[in-house]
């Protein structure tokens, strides 16, 4: 889960990193009253949406009065940036900005540990001085068990090669942002720039943190930073079922026990779609020891979704038996009624097939397909998407 900054600027702030003073605003006045908080003089009028690019898009703005943090506020809010809506601005104080720097430390999935980054050139995009510049941005290995401590934090900094009369507190502010990547369970935190203000402070002025949903359930205050009303409502809803769901942009409703199983699965629904123009509309899997209630639950969130017109239901039998898959499928259909207009290609095979199958060709449902193979009931899917 990405955060916004305003929140990852709260998350700092709890742990002792230093930032500047913001205040969100979801309207215009907001923001005139907020930039009156803040003192009414140099505000920054920025975007909260989770993708970068917010400057270059004109999401971030400055202000010399409360009343052109307002005019800024009314241009920036309801603007589109890269597909995601701005619904609220945060208006932070101004920072007297002597040099501007680099940080992060994420997780490096392919060393199976993590990474700390920095650089003494920040405030542009990172991706670009990697490329342009790669000996300018330093790297340095962070061993899971010990983390950063004081040692770690000045061979970050040396290896950045920050000034000496800075390194201390450079170092200090490192061993705080690390310990909101440890104790907030964290994938990414990245500061971009982290600043040299005139009078010499060391300040976080932006601020990205990820957060990894798997450890949710033991970090309850993580649920308060959802974005629920940025949230897909068929994944809020699947979510809240416990069900494996991504909408995709597609007509084929795609369900199946296992995620190597449904990958494959819509791999071959988008091969046969090609013949009439129809992709896959989402990934569900309905795991390895799903239920009749669990299959009824996937099936209720496709066929909850416009877009599709048909669903391909591919199963192989192991821990989830056929008949259980069976027995789901024909109790949604009941329970969904006259709101179950689209029609579903069964594919089975393995554990209890024959009873599953029975159970199916016992139900009688105008909207039931049964197909042997999985490529001829991609193809069928596919056919019956394309004449809705």
């Amino acid at each position: 889960m990405d955060l916004f900054e305003y929140q990852a600027r709260e998350m700092f702030a709890a742990y002792g990193v230093p930032v500047v003073g913001g205040i969100v605003a979801t309207t215009p006045a907001e923001a005139r009253d907020a930039a009156r908080e803040l003192g009414g003089g140099t505000v920054v009028v920025k975007a909260q949406v989770k993708i970068g690019g917010r400057g270059k898009a004109g999401g971030v703005k400055l202000a010399q009065s409360p009343e052109e943090a307002e005019e800024h506020a009314e241009a920036i809010l309801g603007m589109d940036i890269g597909g995601h809506t701005v619904h609220r601005v945060m208006v932070a104080e101004g920072a007297k900005i002597a040099e501007e720097y680099y940080f992060s430390v994420l997780l490096d999935r392919a060393e199976r540990r993590y990474l700390a980054m920095a650089s003494v050139e920040g405030g542009m995009e990172i991706e670009e001085l990697a490329v342009e510049r790669p000996e300018a941005l330093a790297r340095v290995p962070v061993d899971p068990i010990v983390g950063i401590d004081e040692a770690k934090a000045r061979e970050i900094v040396d290896a950045a090669g920050f000034a000496p009369e800075i390194a201390d507190d450079v170092a200090d502010v490192i061993q705080r942002l690390w310990a909101v990547y440890r104790d907030e369970d964290a994938t990414l935190v990245e500061v971009n720039p982290l600043v040299r203000t005139e009078d010499g402070a060391i300040i976080a002025l932006d601020g990205k943190v990820s957060l990894d949903e798997n450890a949710a359930f033991r970090q309850e205050g993580h649920a308060e930073l959802v974005d629920h009303d940025a949230a897909d409502p068929l994944e809020a809803k699947a979510a809240a079922m416990d069900l494996n769901y991504v909408k995709l942009d597609g007509e084929v409703g795609v369900i199946g026990n296992g995620a190597g199983l449904v990958m494959s699965t819509l791999d071959v629904v988008a091969y046969a779609g090609e013949r009439h123009a129809v992709h896959p509309a989402n990934f569900l899997d309905i795991g390895g020891g799903a239920s009749a209630d669990v299959m009824a639950n996937g099936l209720d969130v496709i066929l909850g979704d416009e877009q599709v017109r048909s669903v391909f239901v591919n199963v192989f039998g192991g821990i989830t038996a056929c008949d259980e898959v069976a027995k789901g499928i024909v109790q949604a259909l009941e329970i969904l009624g006259d709101r179950a207009t689209k029609p579903l290609v069964v594919r089975l095979d393995g554990n209890s097939v024959g009873e599953g199958r029975r159970i199916l060709q016992a139900a009688n449902h105008p909207l039931i397909t049964i197909v042997d193979t999985m490529d001829d009931a991609a193809a069928k899917a596919a056919e019956l998407a394309a004449a809705k």
